[in-house]
């Protein structure tokens, strides 16, 4: 069997987010590194999907979720190795609170609904603005295709030399 489709579970990303995203560039490329020599009809005959299917996902096209299972399947990878985290935003720690209290068998939604006006006025009158983030910024449009572990690692690399020169700000020398 080829390294690719003996590739580990350890190198996917594991997706528990509440929006998920297909890596259809990923899946494509994997196609086609598992194709090797073989001829488009070939390959998409191997996985049992149609000729335009295997050549349109192959291309990066969504498949419909039939033909994404043959795939995976002839890949020999588990379907979760294509799925990536989408955005996420920290949950709001007020609407959190407010989720809990709606939850609460105790109180009435009516209750519930006038605690959370008065915890809602409560925090806008006395919590802080967010400060600044002064913090390097980097935006990495292709980290999705870069190896696992790459985008951590330049982050940490990034930060370090970031780190350094602040320290160099502080005591003069820069």
């Amino acid at each position: 069997m080829p390294a690719v489709a003996s590739a580990s579970k350890d190198s996917a990303v594991e997706a528990t987010g509440t929006e998920q995203r297909l890596d259809t560039d990923g899946l494509g490329r994997m196609l086609r590194d598992r194709r090797g020599a073989l001829s488009l009809r070939q390959a998409a005959q191997d996985a049992g999907v149609s000729f335009s299917t295997f050549s349109r996902v192959e291309a990066g096209s969504q498949p419909d979720l039939a033909s994404f299972i043959k795939l995976c399947t002839w890949l020999g990878v588990s379907p979760t190795f294509f799925f990536a985290k989408g955005a996420e935003r920290e949950p709001d720690p007020v609407e959190v609170a407010i989720a809990h209290l709606h939850a609460d068998p105790r109180l009435s939604e009516s209750s519930a609904d006038q605690i959370a006006d008065v915890l809602r006025r409560m925090y806008q009158a006395l919590a802080s603005p967010p400060a600044p983030n002064a913090g390097l910024t980097c935006h990495l449009r292709a980290a999705r295709t870069l190896r696992p572990g790459v985008p951590q690692r330049l982050g940490r690399l990034l930060q370090s030399i970031d780190d350094e020169l602040r320290r160099q700000l502080q005591v003069g020398t820069l």
